[in-house]
């Protein structure tokens, strides 16, 4: 797919995904929300990627929020489909079953701030804000600002710049939990992707569970939450990355971690997977012949 308001790209076994509309702040319309989410489909099937980190373009802005002329043309109708496909763009993010690092190297307003909020990480430049400025538009945040600001930072923290509209600094996004780094802008990247290949080294399907077991634990209580964890820690405790890793931790060396999804999806176009789907659906007894 040809895009014309994004970036994509490959580093090794992390994705690169760029925001590239500096003459608009890079600002998210309707067409580079389509474009993003194609992106994101195509990281969540790739098992050579295992970390996908999302920045802007430019050193003014990472997202300076959703397109301001689109928002001006929205009706009662085309509105509500216009921020479903926000919510579904940050949805995806949060269900890649991968880690998201936004590298926040600029303005982070509105839809900006809400994409940041999805990512598992944040990591901000000194001269980057932050912030939730929409009731000085007369609407509210809706792309998930009100829910996941709310869960991250608490609620008379999250009250406080949502009805205010304070901008939100660095320092201050650090100390509010907000951010989990902050470096110098021409370091951003640099330091961004050391993180990322420090997480990509870590055994692929745990860190899908890990992912899981603090997003969902988080939307139930206490014991829920547990049992959710033991059932998680459960399947990552069969997987074929648990025996290297513990292989690797025994023999002193580091662990060439098995892509167990890489292996799931073989399986997937092996022909006794067709075979069995097909026995499944004719109700006989597969005949299976190892390919």
């Amino acid at each position: 797919m040809e895009f014309q308001n994004i970036r994509f790209q490959k580093k090794e076994n992390i994705g690169i995904l760029t925001v590239d509309r500096p003459k608009a702040l890079n600002a998210l319309n309707t067409q580079t929300i389509q474009e993003m989410c194609s992106v994101f489909k195509e990281v969540k099937m790739d098992d050579t990627l295992r970390l996908l980190i999302i920045t802007g373009a430019g050193e003014k802005a990472f997202i300076a929020g959703a397109d301001i002329g689109e928002i001006q043309e929205l009706t009662l109708k085309n509105g509500l489909e216009f921020l479903q496909a926000g919510h579904q763009m940050n949805r995806d993010i949060e269900g890649l079953g991968k880690p998201t690092i936004a590298a926040i190297n600029g303005l982070a307003l509105g839809g900006g701030c809400e994409l940041a909020l999805a990512c598992s990480l944040r990591i901000i430049s000194e001269k980057a804000k932050m912030g939730l400025p929409e009731l000085g538009l007369g609407v509210i945040p809706g792309y998930g600002g009100t829910q996941r600001l709310a869960r991250l930072i608490g609620k008379g923290r999250a009250l406080w710049y949502l009805l205010t509209g304070d901008m939100i600094d660095a320092p201050t996004a650090l100390e509010l939990g907000l951010a989990n780094m902050v470096t110098a802008p021409e370091e951003l990247m640099e330091k961004t992707l050391k993180l990322g290949k420090k997480i990509a080294s870590k055994g692929p399907f745990a860190v899908k569970m890990a992912l899981m077991a603090v997003n969902y634990g988080l939307e139930t209580n206490m014991e829920s939450g547990l049992a959710l964890e033991a059932a998680l820690t459960n399947l990552a405790l069969q997987s074929k990355d648990k025996e290297e890793g513990i292989a690797a931790f025994f023999e002193k060396r580091k662990p060439g971690l098995a892509l167990e999804a890489a292996l799931t999806n073989l399986a997937l176009q092996s022909k006794d997977k067709e075979e069995g789907i097909a026995a499944f659906f004719e109700k006989r007894k597969p005949e299976y012949k190892g390919e």
